[in-house]
Order: C-alpha cells, then structure tokens, then sequence
C-alpha cells in the first residue's frame, strides 16, 4: 500500500469509502487466514521503503497484491522492481483510475503485473486476495 492509504476513512470517502485503513488490513487479514495464506499487510508514504518491499518478497512470498496509490502514476522504480519479480502480482486500486482525472489515467505499472483490479471499493483487496491464492494453488499443481 502507497501514499496516503493509512488515512482511508478520512480522505475522499466518495473516492475510497468510509472503511479505515485498520479495518481494510483486518478483513484482507480475515480472507487470508480463510484461505490459509499468509498475508503481510504493509503501507509507506516512502517510494524507496516500497521498493524495498518489493526486493525483499522475491525471496520469501509466492506473489504480490499492491495499491501503489499515488506513486502507480509517477514511479518508475516501483514499476522496475515489480517487473524484476517474476511471480504473480495484482495490482489493486480501491477506485476506478481510469474514471478519475486525467493524470490518474495512466498506470506505470499495469503493464508489468499478471493483472488489476480497479473501482471495486475495498472489496477489490479480497477480490485479489482469492485471486492470488488461486493463481499460485494452480501453478503449485
């Protein structure tokens, strides 16, 4: 999760709802353990703490879901890592960013993940989490 999603329930609830950050982390932490996956549930205001991340899973998770937020039109580094992880990756955005202002319209890095999931509310991170956990049970197979 990127920039300003720790304020969610604060920030333009007709864009990202009511549901606080907390509650987002706690029902995608509900789903995972449903579907017996782990789940780190993380979030920065900082590109290069992301990045980081997104180094560090490449050694120990099966697959990415990410909100990039603000940081999906304007960085380059994030979109590098993503595509230096070759597992599966989900991007997920809470509204629909191509609805949205123009420079909101362009996603560095959709063109790098498996797939994306846009507009759906906070129901998009279940959405991705059972996406997820479905995409790697099948390559598992």
């Amino acid at each position: 999760n990127g920039p300003n999603l720790n304020l969610l329930g604060e920030r333009e609830q007709s864009q990202y709802g009511v549901i606080t950050f907390n509650e987002l982390k706690k029902n995608c932490l509900r789903k995972s353990e449903e579907l017996d996956v782990k789940l780190e549930f993380v979030q920065s205001n900082i590109e290069g703490e992301i990045v980081t991340w997104i180094q560090k899973a490449k050694e120990t998770y099966d697959g990415i879901i990410i909100n990039a937020a603000a940081f999906t039109h304007t960085s380059v580094a994030i979109r590098d890592a993503l595509q230096i992880f070759k597992k599966p990756k989900i991007e997920v955005h809470i509204s629909n960013i191509y609805n949205r202002e123009e420079f909101r319209k362009k996603s560095l890095i959709s063109d790098v993940v498996t797939g994306g999931i846009f507009g759906m509310g906070s129901h998009g991170y279940i959405l991705a989490i059972i996406a997820m956990h479905k995409i790697i049970k099948n390559e598992n197979k």
